[in-house]
């Protein structure tokens, strides 16, 4: 039955397709005058501003997604930072959405800049996976003046994988009959969801690579990573069956807020998180037929830069999950565990879908 199974699998056609350096192409895109210089989106640095994305020339540079502007600006002097336009994006979007449709139903989009695509199906192109992504490629191009980079593979892991290989505006494919070889030659590193943690773990145990992940027992991957050890031995073989899902079930939701200048006593974070009770509440609200929230969750990131977060369960008698209060008593709990000044506070729910049959699943775009 697993056999049979794998066998399914490996006749799958998945395309993994990912918008290069997205906001910031975007950007260059509707000014023709930053095309060609070190540009990023992002927050200002006097205001401690992150940087959402940054082009390829201010790549060169060491600036990239996450960092502080302050830290980018230092890294590349002439750094252009431009503020976010998510509206924009998002309308930008679902203009490759348009283009997605015309070769599967099947596309599960995991941000506004990267979907999968299922084409099994499609009869374009003659059938050849590798030749519809090359299509989409110059369609994009044409169409929206942006570039994609994909991969195609038979699974959602493998072609993850390959639309990274030869970014910006590149095509790399993973054929079935390549999948054993290519998987043996792999860092762990390029394994979604192995971050610096987890990487130093396998590294410890001598494991570097797919291959070398491949010669340890699964018993002993699940003993020290739990129930992704098996995640881990099976995409070590090239193993994936997850199949693409074109509606995305959202598991939470949350807003955050960096403080222009850090908060050092209680009282001052209490007043913050009313008005972030209050956005939440407000971004709930497009989602509560579809979803009900079970757990209220806060975090702090301090001056250091650690952070701690706190949860609880909401009561299922008619509690009241918006009332600020219950917000205020977690950071008034949580806090105390590092005591000092804060940088960020955030606010959130755990959600589960609503079990309404009126209510289908929100897509992400």
């Amino acid at each position: 039955m697993a056999d049979s199974q794998q066998k399914r699998a490996l006749q799958r056609k998945i395309l993994h397709v990912d918008a290069d350096s997205f906001y910031a192409s975007v950007e260059m895109r509707e000014r023709p005058e930053l095309r060609g210089k070190a540009i990023a989106v992002g927050g200002n640095a006097d205001r401690r501003g992150v940087i959402a994305t940054s082009s390829y020339e201010a790549r060169k540079f060491g600036v990239r997604s996450a960092m502080a502007s302050s830290r980018a600006l230092v890294l590349c002097p002439q750094l252009i930072i431009v503020a976010p336009r998510f509206e924009l994006y998002k309308k930008v979007s679902r203009q490759f959405h348009q283009i997605f449709r015309d070769y599967s139903a099947l596309i599960e989009p995991l941000s506004l800049d990267e979907a999968f695509l299922d084409v099994s199906e499609c009869p374009r192109c003659c059938g050849s996976a590798t030749r519809m992504a090359e299509e989409i490629l110059a369609r994009v191009r044409d169409e929206l003046q942006l570039t994609v980079s994909a991969g195609v593979a038979p699974n959602k892991f493998l072609a993850k994988v390959a639309s990274d290989w030869n970014k910006p505006n590149g095509v790399f494919t993973i054929p079935p009959n390549e999948v054993a070889q290519f998987v043996r030659n792999l860092p762990v590193s390029k394994i979604n969801g192995v971050g610096k943690v987890t990487a130093e773990n396998l590294q410890k145990m001598g494991v570097v690579t797919c291959a070398d992940l491949q010669a340890v027992p699964l018993e002993d991957l699940l003993k020290r990573f739990g129930k992704y050890g098996k995640r881990l031995s099976e995409v070590a073989r090239g193993i994936d069956n997850r199949p693409v899902q074109p509606s995305r079930v959202r598991k939470s939701i949350s807003v955050e807020h960096t403080f222009p200048e850090d908060i050092a006593e209680l009282p001052a974070m209490l007043e913050a998180m009313d008005g972030l009770v209050e956005e939440l509440g407000q971004r709930f609200a497009k989602i509560e037929q579809h979803y009900f929230p079970v757990k209220r969750v806060v975090k702090i990131k301090y001056r250091d830069f650690t952070q701690t977060t706190l949860e609880e369960a909401i009561g299922t008698s008619g509690e009241n999950w918006c009332d600020a209060e219950h917000f205020r008593r977690l950071i008034a709990a949580a806090w105390p565990r590092g005591a000092k000044p804060v940088r960020l506070l955030g606010a959130g729910l755990r959600l589960q879908p609503s079990t309404r049959k009126d209510s289908p699943q929100l897509p992400l775009v």
